[in-house]
């Protein structure tokens, strides 16, 4: 019997956990204590360890102390990051109790943007011109050289977490300097304006086994920092605009070196129709965006990615019949503490968000225009029903 140790500071990855115990697995979390009360799948656990955390911060020494101790009366055959944030801890608990699976260089790749984005320039993707936050003369001949605005952005928070946009020098300055002491784990880079991509990846031996190409409705750093309804809408496999960005995305994870697993990848189209890289990660995608792609091509990546992780290479992975469909995702932050969607009945409704103060749903169809019309219309309602803006933290646990 395989154990698996699953590390999460967030509450996700339920349906990874219900897989590995369905395949047979021994199935152990690591999570926050402030979460110990969190709606886990308990009946898929075997056992629940708590760490302290302050603001979600994890002492690693004791989380090393912790599993190591844990590992004296458990064969740990497996530790799988659930969330983006404790993809470095779980990398470096693989590093010192030599386990397979991503260390410490890979999982950089997929977690600091600097990093991935200079492996990118490196390989020939197209990348927005960037500059790391760290010596000085370089940031005024980066300032001197490329247009604004420009986007300063942390290295390892992740979604849209930490961004500011500046327009001029002063700003940048302003900014850099706000920093102080945490200049260098920023960077800046031009800021891009045009359509922006997600594609939503498995991989098994280094090779794409499926790969779904969505597109943003509003930008998410929008939707984050200036309060709009969250859409996105997968696109038509088959279409040249889909083509492009699952080509880019093959040559991303092919570069950042990603052997097995899953991937959340985000690109823009800029105004000149060029596409660039923006960013990945080695998880699956948040904000829903996993329900999305289970809607339109019925692979929960959740179940698909333990199967991965179980098989480890040693036997050939099967992925299960994908279906073609279309379909949408939209949320909102709402007035209310639990929004009634009764009202949005259409047959193509085939999940609601069930959050306090969030409103969510998605429709899926055959047919590409109906999905069109139903995001176009409910768009317009949520905004007169339930829409509302918050101001984001720096950092998610601000």
């Amino acid at each position: 019997m395989l154990t698996i140790l699953c590390i999460s500071s967030y509450e996700k990855g339920f349906d990874f956990m219900r897989e590995a115990k369905a395949q047979g697995c021994r199935v152990i979390l690591l999570t926050s204590k402030s979460l110990e009360n969190a709606d886990w799948p308990r009946e898929s656990l075997d056992e629940i360890f708590y760490i302290p955390d302050k603001n979600k911060d994890w002492n690693m020494q004791d989380v090393i102390y912790g599993v190591s101790y844990l590992a004296r009366t458990e064969q740990i055959d497996r530790i799988v990051a659930l969330d983006d944030f404790d993809v470095e801890r779980a990398a470096s608990l693989r590093e010192h109790l030599r386990l397979a699976g991503m260390g410490d260089t890979t999982a950089r790749h997929f977690r600091d943007k600097l990093a991935m984005r200079m492996v990118a320039k490196e390989n020939g993707i197209p990348v927005p011109e960037f500059c790391h936050i760290l010596n000085h003369k370089k940031i005024n001949e980066f300032a001197d050289t490329v247009p604004y605005p420009y986007m300063i952005k942390p290295r390892l928070l992740a979604g849209s977490y930490g961004l500011k946009k500046v327009n001029n020098k002063q700003e940048m300055w302003d900014r850099i300097n706000h920093l102080a002491d945490e200049q260098s784990f920023f960077l800046m880079e031009r800021f891009v304006p045009g359509y922006i991509y997600h594609v939503d990846t498995i991989i098994s031996e280094r090779e794409i086994v499926f790969g779904l190409a969505s597109k943003y409705g509003t930008p998410p750093f929008e939707v984050a920092h200036q309060g709009r309804v969250f859409t996105s809408q997968t696109l038509d496999s088959k279409s040249d605009e889909a083509k492009e960005i699952l080509d880019l995305n093959k040559k991303v994870l092919k570069a950042l070196g990603l052997l097995r697993g899953v991937s959340h990848s985000e690109f823009i189209r800029a105004e000149d129709g060029k596409i660039y890289f923006l960013e990945t990660s080695a998880r699956v995608g948040g904000a829903n965006l996993s329900s999305l792609v289970e809607a339109a091509t019925g692979i929960n990546l959740w179940r698909e990615w333990a199967k991965i992780e179980i098989l480890n290479g040693e036997k050939e992975y099967k992925l299960p019949k994908v279906k073609n469909d279309f379909a949408a995702i939209l949320t909102s932050l709402s007035k209310q503490e639990w929004p009634n969607l009764e009202a949005y009945n259409d047959p193509e409704v085939v999940w609601r968000l069930k959050k306090e103060y969030h409103a969510g749903l998605i429709v899926k169809s055959s047919d590409k225009e109906k999905i069109n019309h139903l995001l176009d219309e409910y768009q317009k309602r949520f905004y007169n029903d339930f829409f509302t803006t918050a101001q984001m933290a720096e950092r998610p646990s601000d």
